[in-house]
């Protein structure tokens, strides 16, 4: 007998929302989908980051009608350039150029500012009748027929399946007894918006310097998104400056191309780190997002993985309404598993061998990097695969990240 009771989601972020919307979408008024989160009382998101979106993750957000709202704000990224230089190098060569099209017309990724997507995310959920409740999962009882889930505010919801979509310091991972493997980087992302006097027409640029990453990516307007990676003493440091000697440091990283470039919020340093949950699923329980998997920044795919666990998952279940099947059902949730363990885990493999090549001093592996940039660049069928797999449209597609709606 199938079970069709609620689906409740602890996390009302990216991949919350975006899954309580895939699932609104798919499976019609009839199932109720709640979303719960403290941050959900903050209106609208303080959060001042901002990610690249690629277009896989485009699509998905233009199937679940969130996309429009940040339409006009979003800066397409319309080609990219990677340099690999020492700190004190006068010079940075460019060896390796993409053009950012993956289809004629259509940018690889866009950056667009966080707290624009959280908000339009959350209008639209309104909009659909999702039920946002700004409180925690406090716990949880499996059955063999559902799940009770228990609110923070005492409420009791009758459910088939619980998703935990709340950050890397899961608490619903951790009920689980759920494990996770990996380890610390001895490294932070500090992470500032800068205004410069020149506009980047939609370059972005990624410089390879010993102590990691220095990513400049285009927002809307003369500004820029920086993502840059340091030993974690030495980003304590500079997050530590004088706005003056804060400036000194930043100048000497970016460098006058742009023009004068100014900060233009406070620098904030976050550790980085590797891990992997041994399991994506628990009984009547799926993991997605940050609760499964964090990864190195280096490719900038750590969103986008997220929203590929939420379009695989809703994929699944709504699959699984349309048979008559028990929506957190162990098959069900077997499936979802298969589908995104593995490209996680070859991802993650991926992104610490990158980091372990370009963050480093040896004279020996920076030869060998650059003699590689070089023949990717002078290869476009490797650069095309290369754009390919950074937009998210390789492999096993979900229909969400091809832009067909459920």
């Amino acid at each position: 007998m199938s079970v069709q009771g609620s689906i409740v989601i602890g996390g009302g972020a990216f991949a919350g929302l975006a899954l309580a919307l895939a699932l609104r979408q798919g499976l019609g008024p009839e199932i109720p989908v709640i979303v719960a989160d403290p941050a959900l009382s903050t209106r609208p998101s303080r959060d001042p980051r901002a990610t690249a979106i690629v277009a896989a993750c485009r699509r998905l957000f233009e199937a679940i009608g969130a996309w429009d709202d940040v339409r006009g704000e979003a800066q397409p990224i319309l080609d990219m350039v990677v340099t690999d230089s020492k700190l004190e190098d006068a010079t940075r060569p460019v060896f390796l150029n993409f053009a950012g099209d993956v289809a004629p017309g259509e940018p690889f990724a866009h950056m667009v500012e966080n707290r624009r997507l959280i908000d339009a995310l959350v209008v639209r959920a309104e909009a659909e009748g999702i039920d946002l409740r700004a409180t925690t999962v406090a716990s949880y009882d499996a059955r063999t027929d559902g799940i009770d889930v228990t609110l923070g505010d005492g409420s009791v919801i009758a459910a088939s399946l619980l998703v935990a979509a709340d950050g890397a310091r899961s608490k619903l991972r951790e009920r689980a007894g759920i494990v996770t493997h990996g380890w610390e980087y001895d490294q932070s992302g500090i992470v500032v918006t800068v205004g410069h006097e020149r506009d980047h027409e939609g370059r972005a640029e990624e410089h390879f310097l010993p102590a990691g990453p220095f990513a400049i990516l285009p927002l809307s307007g003369k500004r820029s998104s920086l993502v840059w990676t340091e030993r974690r003493a030495e980003a304590a440091r500079i997050v530590a400056l004088s706005e003056e000697e804060f400036h000194g440091e930043l100048e000497q990283r970016f460098g006058l191309h742009l023009g004068e470039v100014k900060a233009l919020d406070k620098p904030r340093a976050f550790p980085l780190s590797y891990f992997v949950a041994r399991s994506f699923i628990a009984e009547r329980l799926a993991l997605v997002g940050d609760a499964a998997h964090v990864i190195h920044p280096i490719a900038g795919q750590g969103l986008n993985m997220g929203l590929k666990d939420v379009a695989a998952l809703a994929e699944v279940v709504v699959d699984a309404a349309r048979l008559g099947m028990d929506l957190g059902g162990a098959d069900v949730l077997e499936r979802y598993q298969r589908w995104r363990r593995f490209d996680t885990m070859a991802m993650g493999v991926a992104t610490n061998s990158l980091n372990f090549l370009f963050s480093n001093q040896s004279t020996l592996l920076r030869t060998v990097r650059d003699i590689g940039l070089g023949l990717v660049d002078r290869a476009p069928p490797l650069k095309n695969l290369f754009i390919r797999q950074a937009a998210g449209l390789t492999g096993e597609v979900p229909r969400l990240l091809k832009g067909e709606a459920l």
